[in-house]
């Protein structure tokens, strides 16, 4: 099947404004009834793949139903040259942080090129004898999740080599808020390369369109879609072009519950809660709970008042050396059911866990760790910790960028969003 090339313009007129209301449940569904991935939607997209050479980037949690996307291609008969996998590997099994070297999938017999460790863009060598990238793996709508600066990466790429991207979106399980500071440009990492706020509310599909919309890719990437849209369509050639398949039956007020962990570290949904929030103590000298059932749900130090909550990090597959290894922490345990979870989280970035520990601590020159303002996105929060700015204070230092990049977002939205943050 022959892919024209269209613009962003377009293609937000394709997915978000139809022309009637029968299109509109074709891509979307009907308002009611189980939510429903991009992958499973494969009359969507199967189409577009037919007699195509195809790049796929996955993980564990590229699934159609109870089979990987890779699998269920392949016996669609579709033709796929090299697969890409990010952190914790293709198969998702390699512990956070671990690089991950090229390998051949035993199951398929297929390249597997890594695009975490020696390098995060597929070269024009490794798509060489690809026509049309694919996308599908699991986000948790948090700024300093490895998978969006994939994405970047590999939409990067897909520009660059002039060739068509789909990406199969896939709910938020975090897409019911937004909140938390929006990184400056100065603390532009693997862990944040954007604007944004640690939690952005958006499906992955709805970041790329802003990413790419916004003019936020490389420089390299940025002209090249200049280029490709002020080019002349001719006949038979192949352009970039964005295809988002959207879910279906799925809102931002949708509680989504993943069917599988999307890292060895978010083992269930209290942890994916708590995430956006303590993924701060990483960098600290704070225990984050790596190491033990409840990552990102319980916290310490061996120092801390041993009349709090203790837990003993061992070494696990997720975590083959934790901090505070065999050695006894105590601090906090958050863990409960999820709605549990979910109402301590109450749709905000919470401070108050992070600035207790650091009241606690009894050496506070030795709290923070080099990598903590990489994951704020600004040198700005540590110092109000120290500072013991209170928590309200801090979140108005947010303002008014943070109600800036929520107008941005409102232009990429394909789902229905969420009421305003409490």
């Amino acid at each position: 099947m022959h892919i024209k090339f269209c613009s962003l313009l377009l293609l937000s007129i394709l997915l978000c404004h139809f022309n009637g209301i029968a299109q509109h449940k074709k891509l979307f569904g009907s308002s009611t009834g189980a939510i429903t991935t991009g992958a499973d939607r494969m009359d969507q997209y199967l189409p577009l793949l037919k007699g195509k050479k195809v790049a796929v980037f996955a993980n564990q949690t590229s699934m159609v139903g109870q089979t990987h996307l890779v699998d269920t291609l392949l016996k669609k008969g579709i033709q796929i040259k090299v697969i890409f996998g990010p952190e914790h590997g293709f198969r998702g099994d390699a512990a956070d942080g671990a690089k991950i070297e090229n390998a051949v999938d035993k199951e398929t017999g297929i390249p597997v090129v890594s695009l975490y460790g020696k390098k995060n863009k597929p070269s024009a060598e490794d798509l060489k004898d690809v026509d049309i990238l694919l996308f599908d793996i699991q986000d948790v709508g948090t700024r300093f999740y490895t998978f969006i600066s994939s994405m970047q990466y590999y939409m990067e790429a897909a520009l660059e080599q002039n060739k068509p991207l789909i990406i199969l979106d896939r709910p938020n399980p975090n897409g019911f808020y937004v909140d938390g500071p929006v990184l400056e440009e100065k603390y532009k990492t693997f862990v944040g390369m954007q604007p944004v706020p640690i939690v952005y509310g958006m499906t992955i599909g709805e970041y790329a369109q802003m990413i790419l919309g916004e003019g936020w890719l490389h420089t390299a990437a940025n002209e090249a879609y200049q280029r490709i849209k002020a080019s002349r369509y001719k006949a038979g050639a192949t352009y970039f072009q964005l295809h988002i398949i959207p879910c279906a039956n799925y809102t931002h007020k949708s509680k989504y519950i993943l069917p599988v962990r999307p890292s060895p570290n978010l083992p269930d949904m209290q942890s994916i809660y708590l995430y956006p929030s303590n993924c701060f103590f990483e960098g600290t000298v704070i225990s984050e709970g790596r190491g033990t059932p409840k990552p990102f749900q319980i916290f310490g130090h061996p120092s801390l008042p041993h009349t709090l909550y203790s837990f003993t990090p061992h070494s696990n597959e997720g975590a083959p050396n934790p901090k505070y290894k065999d050695q006894v922490c105590y601090g906090w345990n958050l863990s409960g059911t999820p709605q549990e979870v979910l109402n301590k989280v109450n749709n905000h970035v919470q401070l108050k866990w992070l600035m207790e520990a650091y009241r606690l601590f009894p050496d506070k020159d030795h709290f923070f760790k080099e990598g903590f303002n990489r994951l704020a996105g600004n040198a700005t929060l540590m110092e109000q910790i120290k500072a013991r700015v209170s928590e309200s204070d801090i979140r108005k230092s947010w303002e008014p960028k943070l109600s800036e990049f929520k107008k941005i977002r409102k232009k990429y939205l394909l789902y229905e969003d969420f009421a305003p943050n409490p």
